[in-house]
C-alpha cells in the first residue's frame, strides 16, 4: 500500500469533484437535488480557489481530500469505494499536524460523519439552522 498526500491543484478539481460526489450521494441522502446541483456547481469556482486543498493518493490514485483554515476543518472526503478503510483517519491525522484542527462543522443528519468525529475525539459544542451557505440544513459544531 502505496499512500501520500500532496497538495491539489487546478488540474486535480475534476477528480476531487468525482470523489466529493461520490461520498455526498452516499452520506448525505438528505441534501436536495437541487442544492446538491448548487454545491457541485460553487465549489469548483469559489470554495476550491481560495482553499489550500490536500489530495489522498493511494497507488497513484487520488481518493480523498481536505482541507482546513485557522484550526477549522472545512472539508475532508473520500471517495464511496474506499470508505471504512482508514483512509478518513489519514486524511485527518495528516490536517490536525499541518494545521493544528480543533474544529468542525457537520451536517446533523449526516450520522456517520459525527460518528466518524467523535471516535476522533471531538464531542458536540453547538448547532446551528442553517450550513455555512445559509441553506436550511442544521449543522453540529463539534470541537477536539
Amino acid at each position: 500500500m502505496s499512500t501520500q498526500i500532496k497538495l491539489a491543484t487546478t488540474g486535480d478539481y475534476p477528480r476531487i469533484m468525482e470523489i466529493w460526489e461520490s461520498a455526498v450521494r452516499a452520506t448525505h441522502d438528505f441534501l436536495a437535488e437541487e442544492d446538491f446541483i448548487y454545491f457541485k456547481e460553487v465549489i469548483p469556482k469559489d470554495y476550491l480557489p481560495n482553499l489550500e486543498v490536500f489530495l489522498l493518493i493511494e497507488n497513484g490514485k487520488p481518493i480523498g481530500f481536505s482541507s482546513a483554515s485557522e484550526g477549522n476543518l472545512e472539508m475532508l472526503f473520500v471517495h464511496n469505494d474506499y470508505r471504512g478503510k482508514g483512509y478518513g483517519k489519514i486524511l485527518f491525522q495528516f490536517m490536525k499536524e499541518k494545521h493544528g484542527v480543533t474544529k468542525v462543522d457537520v451536517n446533523e443528519q449526516n450520522h456517520q460523519a459525527i460518528g466518524f468525529y467523535e471516535k476522533l475525539g471531538f464531542r458536540k459544542a453547538g448547532r446551528s439552522e442553517k450550513d455555512g451557505s445559509g441553506k436550511d440544513y442544521p449543522t453540529i459544531h463539534m470541537l477536539r
